[in-house]
This record gives C-alpha cells, sequence and structure tokens, in this order.
C-alpha cells in the first residue's frame, strides 16, 4: 500500500508540473525584436510576429499582458501604412501629443503616426524613408539637443549598422547625413565565420555625454546570436566596441538566440531590457519575449558599463483576453 501511495503521489506531482509546464508554454508572448513603451502609467509591448502588421499588448505591471481587442490585436495593419510583408522590428515613441511607430517592411523603412499608443498606426502617403539599398531596424533617438537621428542596418556586404539625421517632423531623413558605425569585426559577432557578418537591432542611450550603442550580432538562427554595445562622444561615432562583450548571451543566460530587443525605464525609473530569444534549445520559431534587468555601474577608473541582472531573466506572459483603453 505504501508503494501504491507513493507511485500515486509522484504520477500526480508529474501531472501538476507537467501541466504547469504546458500553460506556461501557452501563456508564453512570442514576438521577436520587442520594445516597450510606457505611457501613462500603461506599458505598451510591440513586436515581430506577422506579415499582417504589429500586434500591441498591455499591462500595468510588467507581469500580466493582455492583447488589444479592438482591430484583431494589431497596432498596425498592413494597408494602413507602408509594407507589403516582412513587417519587422517596431519602435514607438511620442512627442508632443503624436505617436510614432518607426518599423521596417518590404525590407525597408518607414514611420507612421497615431493619436494612440494602441494605433492605428497609419500614413497619409504609404512611402518608405530615403536612402540606398536594402534598409532594416530603425531606431529613433533624440538627443538632448533636439536633434533626431536614426540608426538603422543596411544589408550591404553584412549586415551594418548606420545613422543618419532626422527631420524635425520625422517625415524622412535628412539627405547627405548618413554614417557608418560598426560592423561585426570581432569572433563572438561572427562565430559561424560566415562571410556575411551581422550587427543588427541597435539601441541607443545617453549618458554623461558619452552615447552606448547596444546591438546585436551573428545571424538571429544562430545559438550564438548575442548583445554586446560600443560608446562614443558623438551620436555619428567613432565607435569604441566593449572589451567584456558580449553582455547578453547563451553562455550568460542559457538558453539559444538572446537578442534583439530595446531598453525602457520603468515606472520605479529602474533600466530593463526586453529582447527575445528561440523559442528553446532545440527550435528557432517561433521566438518567445523575455525580459531582464539592467544598469550602468562605474568602474574604478570611473567609467561607466552597463550590467545585466541575468538573475532577473524571465519571459513576458499572457493573462485573460480583455479589452483595455488608453
Amino acid at each position: 500500500m505504501k508503494y501504491l501511495f507513493t507511485f500515486f503521489l509522484s504520477f500526480f506531482l508529474f501531472s501538476i508540473g507537467k501541466n504547469v509546464f504546458a500553460r506556461q508554454l501557452n501563456d508564453t508572448i512570442y514576438l521577436a525584436d520587442p520594445s516597450i513603451f510606457l505611457d501613462n502609467g500603461v506599458y505598451y509591448l510591440y513586436g515581430t510576429s506577422s506579415d499582417q502588421g504589429f500586434l500591441v499588448y498591455s499591462s500595468n505591471d510588467l507581469k500580466t499582458w493582455n492583447k488589444k481587442s479592438e482591430n484583431n490585436g494589431f497596432a498596425l495593419k498592413k494597408g494602413d501604412a507602408f509594407g507589403s510583408k516582412g513587417f519587422w522590428a517596431p519602435q514607438v515613441f511620442k512627442r508632443g501629443k503624436t505617436y510614432f511607430m518607426a518599423y521596417t517592411a518590404d525590407e525597408q523603412i518607414a514611420i507612421a503616426h497615431s493619436d494612440r499608443p494602441t494605433g492605428p498606426f497609419i500614413q497619409q502617403e504609404l512611402k518608405a524613408i530615403a536612402g540606398t539599398g536594402k534598409q532594416i531596424d530603425p531606431f529613433v533617438f533624440t538627443d538632448t539637443d533636439g536633434k533626431n537621428y536614426l540608426y538603422h542596418v543596411k544589408l550591404d556586404h553584412g549586415n551594418r549598422i548606420f545613422v543618419a539625421e532626422l527631420k524635425d517632423d520625422f517625415s524622412d531623413v535628412i539627405p547627405g547625413t548618413t554614417k557608418f558605425c560598426l560592423a561585426g569585426t570581432e569572433a563572438w559577432e561572427n562565430t559561424a565565420k560566415t562571410d556575411w557578418p551581422v550587427t543588427e537591432g541597435p539601441t541607443v542611450i545617453k549618458k554623461n555625454n558619452l552615447y552606448y550603442l547596444f546591438y546585436s550580432a551573428n545571424d538571429f538562427r544562430n545559438p550564438d546570436y548575442a548583445m554586446g554595445y560600443a560608446s562614443s562622444g558623438s551620436p555619428g561615432g567613432p565607435w569604441l566596441k566593449y572589451a567584456g562583450n558580449p553582455i547578453i548571451s547563451k553562455t550568460l543566460l542559457q538558453i539559444n538566440g538572446t537578442g534583439h530587443g530595446d531598453f525602457f525605464t520603468d515606472k520605479k525609473g529602474a533600466l530593463q531590457y526586453v529582447f527575445h530569444t528561440h523559442h528553446s534549445n532545440y527550435q528557432v520559431s517561433p521566438r518567445a519575449t523575455a525580459i531582464v534587468k539592467a544598469g550602468f555601474v562605474k568602474d574604478k577608473h570611473g567609467s561607466y558599463h552597463m550590467q545585466i541582472d541575468t538573475e532577473s531573466f524571465r519571459y513576458l506572459m499572457k493573462g485573460k483576453a480583455k479589452a483595455f483603453q488608453n
């Protein structure tokens, strides 16, 4: 009887664990190239998910996320703005009372606008920004002097990161201002040793008059996809790569394909980084959305370096579907 009881107890606990694991898998959010935008006390999550546009989730606590009920959950939908497929890497920001979304579609970059963070984001004229060749992964940065910059990736002898000045109304880049930033030249950035090195997913933070350019390297399908950064005294460079790169990787987090995200400041004023990972260590897609705490720390020489709290790593989870207002 004792052994029978032990058997059934073990089976019961195994079943609970299996069901909890299954529920967690089903509740995980699968948005690649994610970004989080905080507005009026509500967090909004966007990312790569569909050739139909960009889904949006909201949360009050960064723990439970709910998908928008209107417009099938889309903040930007194909047909309302530039693009027919390949909707990648959205970034939402606000200037005045207008919300803007910079994004990739058809391997070009476009910027749409809305009067709400949930959209619909639209363009009056369906067009991409100017530039040569294929351009992806936009990140709009506004400096303390009010100038706007578009960090982005050009597909030219590899995925290489560039920057250009933006017009004040974000309608296009200013001609003749595009500058090269960096490419995959270090061993950790091209572990497969391909002839097409990849650096992508740029994000920029300014601290104490230094500019920090965060980026991901390796093909996104590579388990070694990872994130590092470079710094400069100017938004246009030259950029010096951090000797401690990468700061997010499979070695540090024990999960494949970690990278391409965005920093945001939470309600408590703390810095966090949202990014994607491979679906598992055996499968790339759909890529899962995760978050870690981060912060600048000062070394003995008085220089600041970005530090990632790997113990804070967790996946973002869906709550019960419901409408939300903004």
